[in-house]
């Protein structure tokens, strides 16, 4: 018996998914590779498979990783890749490789969760020969294969296979109608129409109507050019035919022929498979399902942490909304306000209460000086170097770069900033190749992660210009990448953000965020376009006075969201009115009640189309750990109000380098040295 990895079928290295020899090679990648590539990682992935699970193979932890994780990490690093580009170059023929393979790949990943020889060997491991991380990794797999149906037999088991197969394509579904809908819609406007619009986007929205030879302004629902019009532009008519469009996407109020990529039905049919696959699992929902991995241990307990925040930020968001009604009537001559209205209204109260406006700061903001500041301050809290580095790339404007530390290779990622036709809307980091000591070959593989945002793109020859919210955005997806580049763990299941609680992965990534509010670091990342000065003090202070600007509704409008998806994957039968839900939800804790025809829902992709069912609940809990976490350097400043690089030193080590290879709430208490407390959350949003 060759215990030391599956044989190759064929080496097929013209195709450029089969190629682990370096970096993925994006600009060789075409749909017809996909089919060919996954049929071959397929096919080593079920011979590995029947290799260990033989009666004479041994239940031994490294002898399985050098045949059977080999094989998988391969099929899941190509996949991976085909993965990210649907997501940032959807095209026709790419969309129907993906698709086509989607059924087979889940089939077999759910095949290998429910594989009994293969929970038997598991189960036979003494967990006393393994070492800590192996342990950790160990008790993970045992619950994966729980959770994978392992222990259901003949029916269940067949029905379980087909519910996650089916799952699979409709999220896929659910996803493309977003995208889809969202890329059907444009507009033209008038110079009249546009007025109170920022430069930039008057400047973008002009060449992108020149360049299909026409007059005027095109409108997408992209968030570079759709959030500036519902802040700035004076039309109430513009704007209202805007979030028409943006909140009736992919449902059944779109106008017209947009009205085909109605997500109603694919999102009732994925909670009935939900549901169904719980009720398979031996729980009474899909709440119970998406909690066992996490922190918190039900949905009740999540239920009352939601509404013990909903009762102290209520009080600062009926206050948030008194204030703009009394702005809108008394300055602006407004009284009949609709759901297009506030964005508008808010922004004006901003200006006059606080005398500053993101259009005001933005042009401090080009997007190489912030991606420099980043990198600054993450090189002098972390102790490592951020270089530029060379790998094919997806797309033009794709960087790619190195981390390392005295001189050693630590990590490398992808960034690809800009908005454009084909690319899913958001900002996320996913992981490209985990960190891991090598069963095979003995050596150790550096992790890689992409970083995907949407940000305006430079015009007339400038560099692209980001509101502040797009440099916390930047920040907030690093400190993700950072958790997944800098882990010192070498067990890829448990290294990075691999093996993270669910709710505590958010901890690194809004933990960096606060960094855009000290002026030790924004100083170092801001550049007037035109002048290169930096930001002025004056200006800093004023986005410090309205930091906490409608922290109280901003903090309920997150509630809101999480309620609706723990109750939605917790109540029966609530898939048959989802709309009556979200506005029993509304009814509950929000102070601003949208018009009839709004269908959030319909483009809610983080519990439809991403990771987040029944735990959107994770953003909030999350807070509370990060904004303690962030307490600590707050608490340990230099006297110029610098950050500590001692503190930055032990959250490397006790967060960021021990990824999923301990509980998360360990990792918190090591660095902190208690549990979390909610209070640096509520002072750091003004609700103290």
């Amino acid at each position: 018996m060759n215990f030391h990895g599956p044989t190759p079928i064929c080496t097929c290295m013209n195709n450029p998914l089969l190629d682990f020899s370096g970096a993925i090679a994006f600009d060789r990648i075409t749909p017809a590779d996909v089919a060919p590539a996954v049929d071959e990682l397929l096919k080593r992935c079920e011979a590995a498979l029947a290799q260990v699970t033989a009666d004479d193979f041994p239940a031994d932890w490294s002898a399985i990783a050098r045949v059977l994780d080999v094989a998988t990490e391969q099929l899941s690093r190509s996949f991976s890749a085909v993965s990210h580009l649907s997501a940032v170059m959807d095209r026709p023929e790419l969309r129907a490789a993906y698709n086509a393979a989607l059924p087979l790949v889940t089939a077999f990943w759910t095949r290998l969760g429910a594989d009994e020889r293969l929970y038997a060997k598991y189960k036979a491991m003494d967990p006393a020969r393994l070492n800590a991380e192996q342990r950790q990794a160990l008790a993970n797999a045992l619950r994966g294969f729980r959770l994978s149906g392992a222990e259901l037999t003949g029916a269940a088991r067949e029905r379980f296979a087909q519910v996650q197969e089916r799952l699979a394509e409709l999220q896929q579904k659910y996803s493309e109608n977003v995208l889809d809908a969202t890329d059907a819609f444009s507009c033209l406007a008038t110079p009249e129409e546009m007025a109170g619009v920022p430069q930039d986007v008057l400047a973008a929205t002009r060449a992108a109507a020149q360049a299909e030879g026409r007059e005027g302004h095109k409108l997408t629902l992209h968030m570079p050019c759709y959030l500036p019009i519902m802040q700035f532009a004076h039309s109430s008519a513009l704007r209202e035919k805007l979030y028409r469009a943006h909140v009736t996407r992919a449902s059944d109020q779109a106008e017209g022929d947009a009205s085909r990529f109605d997500n109603t039905t694919v999102m009732q049919d994925i909670l009935a498979l939900r549901q169904e696959e719980a009720e398979l699992l031996g729980y009474a929902n899909f709440g119970e399902v998406s909690l066992v991995p996490k922190m918190a241990h039900s949905p009740d307990q999540v239920l009352h942490f939601l509404r013990d925040l909903a009762r102290r930020a209520r009080p600062y968001a009926q206050r948030d909304l008194a204030d703009l009604r009394a702005f809108a009537k008394e300055s602006l001559g407004l009284a009949d306000l609709q759901a297009w209205d506030w964005p508008y209204i808010s922004e004006k109260l901003k200006e006059a209460r606080y005398a500053y406006n993101e259009q005001e700061v933005k042009p401090y903001f080009p997007a190489p000086k912030v991606l420099a500041g980043l990198f600054k301050i993450v090189e002098t809290l972390f102790e490592v170097q951020i270089r530029r580095d060379e790998a094919p790339v997806w797309h033009p404007a794709v960087e790619f770069y190195r981390i390392e530390r005295d001189g050693a290779l630590v990590g490398q990622f992808y960034l690809d900033k800009p908005a454009r036709p084909g690319k899913r809307g958001g900002a996320w980091m996913d992981d490209a190749r985990s960190r891991w000591q090598r069963p095979d070959s003995g050596t150790l593989q550096t992790p890689v992660a992409y970083l995907v945002c949407n940000f305006a793109d430079g015009v007339d020859g400038k560099p692209p210009l980001l509101t502040h919210d797009d440099a916390t955005t930047l920040f907030h997806e690093f400190g993700h990448g950072l958790q997944h580049m800098l882990t010192q763990v070498n067990e890829h299941d448990v290294s990075g953000i691999s093996g993270v609680e669910w709710d505590a992965v958010e901890l690194p990534s809004q933990f960096m965020e606060n960094f855009c509010w000290e002026w030790e670091v924004l100083r170092h990342m801001t550049a007037h376009v035109d002048t290169g000065e930096p930001l002025p003090r004056a200006l800093f202070d004023k986005m410090l006075a309205a930091r906490n600007f409608q922290a109280g509704m901003q903090t309920l409008r997150q509630i809101e969201f999480s309620l609706f998806d723990m109750l939605l994957h917790t109540r029966a039968h609530a898939r048959e009115d989802i709309a009556g839900l979200l506005a029993e939800v509304r009814a509950e804790v929000a102070v601003l009640q949208p018009p009839a025809f709004n269908r959030f829902a319909h483009s809610f992709s983080h519990i439809f189309g991403g990771g987040y069912a029944a735990g959107y609940y994770s953003y909030k809990w999350a807070e509370v750990l990060s904004a303690d976490a962030y307490a600590a350097f707050e608490e340990t400043r230099g006297a110029n109000g610098e950050p500590s690089p001692e503190t930055g030193r032990r959250y490397r080590k006790e967060i960021l380098e021990t990824g999923g290879s301990r509980p998360a709430i360990e990792s918190f208490k090591a660095f902190r040295g208690r549990e979390p407390q909610l209070d640096a959350l509520l002072r750091h949003q003004g609700m103290a």
